[in-house]
């Protein structure tokens, strides 16, 4: 079963072609990615208009090229799924309606796929980790822990009550001049940092329940800031360690408090799963591979380029899906909201 996967969902326009049959690790056959990074640095994030206008110029030049390196052709698929949810409308009318139209022209089925499912099930795409498993998503819009029991099946048990955990690196980086995406720029600013001179709080530390907040962290870094008379480059470098130490250090409490959660529920741990484009961090990785080891189980981190926005993911969570439940939608609005537990319920 070959399928075309389309992701422009965010800031990156992707087409990916995926051999579900194939052993886990040798399913893409491709996997391309346009990022939009350099239209939208000159504004510090993303803006929706930019990045809808660019998926337009580039969604027909991105498909022919995963076609060309998968070696194959259009009449080779079997199935064309596509984001139609969540993220930036316009991206998401044209992921949606080029997939669409190319299915009608086709004659082959079509699935629509919801962004977070596709991250949910990289850990299945990668390495084909059985059903039940935790899975800890980080990313720019989104910080949620989940149970994942299913294609079609996913329990909550926590997610952000203001910003992600991606939003607030963003946003440091924005505050401290260190460029965009800010992710990448405030960890490579923090090598050289003292994680410890910042005295930054670890938010909802205490809480008894599964669910995050980076927001108070974010106005604590600002604070810092503020105290530091003439701020200097080792001063920003310690003000980003300080504040990665505390972030990955509120996601290792919730995750923790999750795995044991879950070790009550099913009379035994489950396998940890990261993704997203925060999963890319290298401090957030190791605490939670500690934390994996903490409890017996292996930590199914997603490779470094299926971790921010990408096709191939969009690809098997639409063709596992499909196989799980064949039923065609063709009128079936983008959502710009589409919680993994509301997956078949639209306005």
């Amino acid at each position: 079963m070959i399928v075309l996967g389309l992701e422009a969902s965010c800031d990156e326009t992707a087409a990916a072609v995926v051999d579900m049959q194939a052993p886990a690790g040798n399913r893409i056959r491709a996997n391309i990615v346009h990022s939009q990074i350099d239209l939208h640095r000159a504004y510090g994030g993303v803006v929706p208009e930019i990045a809808a206008r660019a998926h337009l110029d580039w969604m027909d030049l991105v498909i022919p090229r995963a076609l060309d390196a998968a070696g194959c052709t259009m009449d080779d698929l079997d199935l064309i799924t596509a984001t139609c949810g969540p993220g930036l409308v316009g991206g998401l009318v044209v992921s949606a309606m080029a997939g669409r139209a190319m299915a009608l022209a086709l004659s082959i089925p079509y699935q629509d796929t919801n962004h977070l499912a596709g991250h949910a099930l990289t850990a299945r795409l990668t390495d084909d980790v059985p059903y039940p498993y935790l899975l800890l998503l980080v990313s720019g819009g989104h910080s949620q822990l989940l149970i994942v029991e299913g294609a079609w099946q996913f329990t909550p048990l926590g997610s952000t009550i203001d910003d992600a955990v991606g939003e607030a690196f963003d946003k440091i980086a924005k505050l401290l001049d260190l460029g965009f995406p800010g992710g990448p720029a405030v960890e490579a600013c923090a090598t050289s940092g003292d994680p410890n001179r910042f005295d930054l709080p670890i938010p909802l530390k205490n809480k008894p329940d599964f669910n995050f907040s980076f927001s108070g962290l974010k106005t604590a870094v600002r604070r810092a800031l503020e105290l530091t008379k003439n701020p200097n480059d080792q001063d920003k470098a310690d003000l980003c360690a300080s504040f990665q130490r505390a972030a990955a250090a509120s996601l290792h409490i919730k995750t923790q408090r999750a795995m044991a959660h879950c070790r009550q529920v099913y009379g035994r741990p489950l396998p940890l799963a990261v993704s997203g484009g925060v999963a890319a961090n290298g401090t957030i990785r190791s605490r939670l591979d500690n934390l994996a080891a903490e409890f017996h189980v292996p930590l199914y981190a997603a490779p470094l380029p299926l971790c921010g926005d990408n096709a191939a993911m969009i690809a098997y969570a639409g063709g596992e899906q499909w196989n799980q439940k064949q039923e065609l939608v063709w009128d079936r609005p983008p959502q710009p909201r589409w919680a993994l537990n509301q997956l078949n319920q639209f306005p």
